[in-house]
């Protein structure tokens, strides 16, 4: 057992265990009917000053050209959460599914979009060999973990979509965009981890 795993871990469990009723969602801006059920793959690198992968989605797609996103995508018939999250992450940076220490699942995010998200924490190895594939991803990154657990590190922002007025975080990392749905599920995620519990304090 590694001591981030350990430290993830149980930071994770103790995190859990309450309800935190202001959790960050974009549930109202979702039209009535059933969600899409998803998975994203938080993948925490294994080293000193631990990392996070994020991808870059192709600025040519269809949908959502250029985002920063988790590896991830529908879950679909017959996989749960983590073997989705783990599929995705392999068919678009080649994670090897065996690489990846799976803590748990964390708070479901509701999207504007229609989508149901599970995000999925794990740990993984640093300085792995990761191909993106280029019909799903641009490019790929990591940033500290350190850095995107701490909320004054966020520029709140809003915008009138939908209707309503719509508060999201965002972020530059090294000319990377790091907002929206990503940025969320990373906030929410910090709310279950205290930093100073895995960082001490730094």
């Amino acid at each position: 057992m590694s001591a981030l795993f350990d430290r993830l871990a149980d930071l994770f469990e103790k995190g859990h265990r309450e309800d935190i009723p202001d959790l960050m969602t974009d549930s109202r801006f979702a039209e009535a009917g059933r969600a899409t059920e998803a998975a994203v793959l938080i993948a925490v690198t294994e080293r000193d000053e631990p990392g996070l992968l994020l991808t870059q989605r192709p600025r040519d797609m269809r949908d959502h050209p250029g985002q920063v996103a988790f590896p991830g995508g529908k879950i679909d018939p017959g996989e749960d959460a983590v073997q989705a999250a783990l599929r995705e992450a392999h068919e678009e940076i080649a994670l090897d599914p065996s690489q990846v220490r799976i803590i748990g699942t964390t708070d479901r995010y509701q999207t504007g979009t229609g989508f149901d998200v599970t995000p999925v924490l794990g740990v993984v190895p640093p300085d792995l060999d990761l191909t993106p594939n280029p019909d799903e991803v641009e490019a790929w990154f990591e940033v500290p973990l350190s850095l995107v657990l701490r909320r004054e590190n966020w520029t709140e922002q809003e915008v009138f979509w939908r209707g309503k007025m719509r508060q999201y975080l965002e972020m530059d990392y090294q000319g990377f965009r790091i907002w929206g749905v990503t940025a969320a599920i990373i906030a929410n995620l910090s709310r279950r981890i205290t930093h100073g519990g895995l960082f001490d304090d730094r």
